[in-house]
């Protein structure tokens, strides 16, 4: 068989031009799309999706098209450049808007589709605005049959296929057929996928020529031939107009054939490559996954055997999920798909699931230096002692803020700065300013002291969460000893479970912080404390609890050392630990991080330690908001500082000690 040859040495992998839109998916399951109550935004669009899909499997590609200039015209172009994916070439359009597509599901064989893009942007993109020497440097140009359906999007598509085949970059065309689109079926028929129309097969067949790789499925190979209900006859009537083309025919469960000379009297006679067995959540997206799968698979040099391979399990994957984009399998799943390990039933692999979660593109977070003023009866014990207005609590917290900012300022901590702050009444307008800064975002669920653990303000955490933005993290303070009467432990345990399983189906990072009730009094040596801490965190992992970050006190070096084994054992993909702070006085704090120098210790989350004793002088009147913020400030600083200065603090002990 044939190998594609795509040309070396060129700054991109794959180019694609296409729909880029907002899918808002109806996250009821089994009701009409009419009857939907909630819905879930993600990346849409199949030349997005796949623009997204290569990129997570390790491709370096580049999105063409145009977006509004406006929030979801942002929205995609954040996502497919938090992905990796080159956005450059991806124009504003400052009249349109960007387009929009409503889906549902509702049953294994329906799945409603409302396309909202009446002159959207995505259709309006500019032929005369498409580089030239950009697409030259890309190894391949992927382009979908939507952008082939009107004088404008065909004359961009015709654009970029001319300099392609100008400057020997491979073209793709996903045939992608969608009636509606073509201005054949009612506007609310989107899930329709096949009507016969020979317009449409003369405007396809007049560009098939610019292909070297063309895709489809049988109903798209019937509109590209024009030969409704025979397969044969419309591939036979493709390769005429393409004779050196290699054609790909997706066909479901059953896999795809690769034809790549003739085509053969009976489907079955072409070469073909079988696909997975699974039970079908959503069909939306599943086309774009196995493209993705193909493409990211040949660019790296795979055999069609491999990339059918790859190709067909990505759609497998896919088709067991909500969305499309954000469906997109990684590396790691693969590798566990191919494990021979994984669950039959996709959905019920809670091993592949959590690393759907884990090993996807986030933030990276560490040195993380974090001030936290999550507490809620602290200060309000503040403000009495003060004899103060518990209603000046809000303001103080702002101030707060405004402390981290003039930190990060200063000690360059762009990327590194985090907070912890309430929702609650006392917190939720600092909680607001803090949101959208690129600053790491915790906030607490626990009830202040509470022990058995009680969530604060609901009985259901999983319905609180759906209100968070998904940039929080959620923390949950658990006062929690291992040894613990068998009844309050397994209180604590099951309130940890349910919100366990509250944040995988938020989306929410989850942070579980661990005191254990001596700590508080100091009753135990150090080496005991640690190795309790560690039986705790030992007890969660056998839970089935996985949270991505781990708050503990400070710790010997042996037992940070101790710690990194457990994490590495059973979850290697957390995030790791940070250092909490018990309102130790800033020097402890200091001198303890000499012995977190171990990779497991990500950073320190400090309270009391910085604000206490200012918030009460703020509240007795003693100073003002400048004085107070300094003063935060200042505490600040000197801790980030000996962080920033733990491993030459670690080195002096080393040799004091020799």
């Amino acid at each position: 068989m044939v190998k594609l040859q795509f040309p070396p040495g060129r700054t991109h992998d794959l180019a694609c031009l296409g729909r880029l839109a907002v899918d808002l998916y109806s996250q009821q399951f089994g009701s009409h799309l009419e009857d939907a109550r909630t819905l879930s935004m993600y990346l849409g669009g199949s030349s997005a999706n796949l623009a997204f899909g290569v990129a997570r499997l390790g491709c370096k590609s580049a999105m063409v098209s145009r977006v509004g200039d406006e929030h979801m015209g942002r929205f995609l172009t954040r996502t497919l450049q938090a992905e990796g994916c080159d956005t450059s070439q991806v124009q504003v359009d400052p009249e349109r808007l960007t387009g929009l597509v409503l889906l549902g599901l509702k049953d294994r064989d329906t799945f409603p589709l409302l396309f909202m893009r009446e002159n959207c942007a995505d259709m309006a993109i500019d032929a005369d605005a498409i580089d030239e020497a950009f697409i030259a440097q890309c190894r391949a140009l992927a382009i979908t049959g939507t952008h082939l359906s009107t004088d404008t999007t065909r004359a961009a598509a015709h654009r970029a296929l001319e300099i392609a085949r100008r400057h020997g970059t491979t073209t793709v065309l996903d045939i992608d057929y969608r009636p509606v689109l073509w201005g054949l079926t009612a506007r609310g028929a989107g899930e329709n996928r096949y009507v016969a129309d020979a317009s449409v097969t003369r405007l396809l067949q007049a560009s098939l020529p610019l292909f070297d790789l063309l895709i489809g499925t049988e109903e798209e190979f019937f509109i590209a031939g024009g030969v409704a209900g025979d397969l044969i006859a419309s591939l036979q009537a493709v390769r005429a107009i393409c004779p050196e083309a290699t054609l790909v025919v997706k066909r479901g469960a059953l896999g795809c054939c690769v034809i790549d000379g003739a085509v053969p009297a009976a489907i079955e006679s072409a070469p073909t490559f079988l696909g997975e067995r699974v039970d079908v959540l959503n069909v939306l997206g599943a086309g774009d996954a196995f493209l993705s799968g193909l493409m990211a698979s040949l660019l790296q040099g795979k055999d069609w055997g491999e990339a059918t391979r790859v190709a067909n399990a990505c759609g497998a994957i896919v088709v067991s999920r909500h969305a499309c984009s954000a469906a997109m399998p990684t590396p790691a799943e693969l590798t566990h798909w191919f494990s021979g390990e994984r669950n039959p039933q996709v959905d019920a692999d809670q091993t592949l699931t959590h690393l759907h979660r884990v090993t996807a593109t986030r933030a990276a977070w560490d040195d993380l230096c974090v001030m936290a003023f999550d507490h809620r009866k602290q200060f309000y014990d503040i403000a009495r002692a003060a004899g103060a207005n518990e209603m000046r609590i809000p303001a103080l917290k702002k101030l707060l803020v405004t402390a981290a900012e003039q930190v990060e300022r200063s000690h360059q901590l762009q990327g590194h700065t985090g907070v912890l702050i309430d929702g609650g009444d006392y917190g939720c307008d600092a909680l607001a300013s803090a949101t959208g800064k690129g600053w790491w975002v915790g906030r607490p669920v626990e009830l202040p002291g509470s022990r058995p653990l009680r969530f604060d303000g609901t009985r259901s955490i999983g319905s609180a969460l759906v209100h968070w933005p998904s940039e929080h993290v959620v923390k949950c303070l658990v006062y929690y000893h291992p040894d613990d009467h068998f009844e309050l432990r397994l209180a604590q345990e099951q309130s940890i479970l349910e919100l366990w399983e509250a944040t995988r189906a938020s989306g929410n990072e989850l942070l579980l912080e661990i005191i254990l009730p001596n700590a508080l009094t100091g009753e135990d040596s150090a080496d005991a404390a640690d190795a309790l801490v560690l039986r705790a965190v030992k007890r969660f992992y056998n839970l089935g609890v996985k949270p991505e970050w781990w708050k503990l006190v400070p710790m010997q070096a042996h037992g940070w050392l101790d710690l990194q084994a457990l994490v590495a054992e059973r979850d290697p993909h957390c995030r790791g630990a940070v250092i909490l702070g018990l309102n130790q006085p800033l020097d402890y704090l200091a001198a303890s991080f000499s012995n977190a120098t171990n990779p497991i210790v990500k950073g320190f989350m400090v309270g009391r330690s910085l604000w206490a004793d200012a918030s009460l002088r703020w509240f007795k009147g003693d100073c003002d908001d400048a004085a107070l913020v300094n003063e935060v400030a200042n505490n600040f600083a000197t801790l980030v500082t000996a962080w920033r200065g733990r491993h030459v603090g670690a080195a002096a002990t080393s040799l004091s000690t020799k």
